[in-house]
């Protein structure tokens, strides 16, 4: 077999192989030798069937597969020889006219075809000490434990019917339709039948329920609103709408209290513990987004730190499995890019930056992992799977049996746990500095982070 490189440009390789005819041959008639001593035909005792016959009868199909095997065994020697690892499965480009293959096959040529692929990036690590990290606080107040204490009490609370004459009022239950336009155009997501609101709760955008105040049941009405400039859909904020509403039913609080009697009714001792509760509740809420935000904070510095080529065979992989989806959703909702407040040229730049981040970063966090010794133990494996397997109600044992059955499956669950583990470790390397944030001020935080790598999941199953 000769090898000659014929392409090295950055991670690119393809190099050239030629293996003679009579090697073919040699191997052809060895396989031969071999089938001689278990080949059954009629005709001819076990083991007596000359080579010629077998030759005749199968040398077609064992030339088929001696080429195959040596075309493998090419690619493998070649890369270990070379010290390359691919990127991803290498390319075979033989030669394509009909005539030299059926040659190679009779064994009078040689075998020649190209070897294709690009090589994976050396990536030497930056110093994680380097890495400087706002690590949020955000402070509870008793406030704040207050009113999630009332909201929690309003939506636990049990409600009665005020009768046909109601009149809203602060603290009912009310059900209503309700239609949102802008500029009297209706936006998606702005209709609801039959839903239902608790006046005062402030689930609604600020206004909306002081001016449900007053109307009666059956009434119908428009009301005036303007979307916060933080609203979680770019579209709607900071935008003027209205809504047409219509009052199907009010409902009054039963009389109640907010005392030890309703904690117990929830499982504990009295208020004192129900207010400890659900202000152990926010802080891991809290936690949990602030971990979120200094992931984000460790990847970009992962990303920024590491300036280096990215295979364009795996861009091109997670590019397409990105737009699949994205173009998906599209056609889904009966949307065009436009609709969204973009165009498919500037969409697909979009998702191409975030592939090559996505690409850079899995190889980045490889490299720490493998640097680093990093690894999952087979309990927290197992955590996941159940986590993910209890996701899906009345169905645990088709999702489990899901996941047992693919390997694949099972190769999703563990990179998520890997590389949480690998920004943990750069983490508690790097400078952090504590930064005081409001709630509300981490939330948009995270909003942005979340938009900036906006890409509609994909569904395993």
């Amino acid at each position: 077999m000769k090898v000659t490189e014929t392409l090295n440009e950055g991670l690119k390789r393809k190099l050239n192989v030629k293996i003679l005819a009579k090697d073919l041959l040699a191997t052809l008639d060895a396989k031969l030798a071999e089938l001689k001593e278990k080949a059954n035909i009629k005709g001819f005792r076990p083991g007596k069937v000359p080579v010629s016959h077998l030759k005749k009868v199968y040398g077609r199909q064992t030339m088929s597969e001696v080429v195959q095997e040596q075309i493998n065994k090419s690619v493998s020697d070649s890369l270990e020889k070379r010290k390359e690892k691919p990127a991803m499965q290498p390319k075979i480009d033989l030669d394509e006219k009909k005539s030299d293959i059926e040659k190679v096959m009779e064994g009078e040529a040689d075998l020649i075809f190209d070897i294709s692929y690009e090589i994976l990036p050396t990536i030497e690590l930056m110093d994680f000490k380097t890495v400087e990290i706002d690590q949020p606080v955000v402070e509870i107040n008793d406030k704040e434990v207050e009113t999630e204490l009332e909201r929690l009490f309003a939506n636990q609370r049990q409600y009665e019917d005020k009768g046909d004459e109601a009149v809203v009022a602060k603290g009912d239950k009310i059900g209503l339709n309700f239609e949102g336009k802008i500029d009297g155009v209706p936006f998606d997501g702005g209709k609801a039948d039959h839903s239902h609101l608790v006046i005062g709760s402030g689930d609604f955008i600020p206004g909306f329920e002081d001016q449900m105040i007053g109307m009666k049941k059956g009434e119908k009405g428009v009301i005036n609103v303007t979307f916060p400039k933080d609203y979680s859909s770019d579209k709607l904020a900071g935008k003027d709408a209205t809504f047409d509403v219509e009052i199907l039913h009010v409902d009054a609080p039963k009389e109640g209290k907010l005392d030890d009697e309703f904690a117990k009714t929830l499982g504990l001792d009295d208020l004192a513990a129900l207010r400890t509760a659900i202000k152990d509740q926010m802080e891991n809420a809290l936690k949990n987004m602030g971990v979120q935000r200094v992931k984000r904070q460790v990847l970009d510095a992962l990303d920024a730190g590491h300036k280096l080529d990215v295979p364009e065979g795996l861009v091109e992989a997670e590019f397409n499995s990105i737009w699949e989806r994205v173009t998906h959703e599209i056609k889904e909702h009966g949307k065009s890019f436009e609709d969204e407040g973009t165009t498919e040229e500037k969409a697909k730049k979009q998702y191409q930056r975030i592939a090559e981040r996505r690409v850079r970063l899995g190889l980045v966090v490889a490299e720490i992992g493998t640097a680093n010794k990093i690894e999952i133990a087979e309990e927290e494996l197992q955590q996941a799977l159940i986590a993910e397997v209890q996701r899906f109600p009345g169905q645990e044992q088709e999702v489990y049996d899901y996941y047992r059955k693919n390997p694949d499956a099972v190769a999703s669950l563990r990179a998520p746990i890997f590389e949480n583990k690998v920004v943990e470790f750069v983490a508690e390397l790097a400078k952090k500095t504590e930064k005081k944030v409001t709630r509300e001020e981490l939330a948009a935080m995270i909003k942005k982070d979340e938009e900036d790598d906006d890409v509609p999941q994909e569904h395993n199953h």
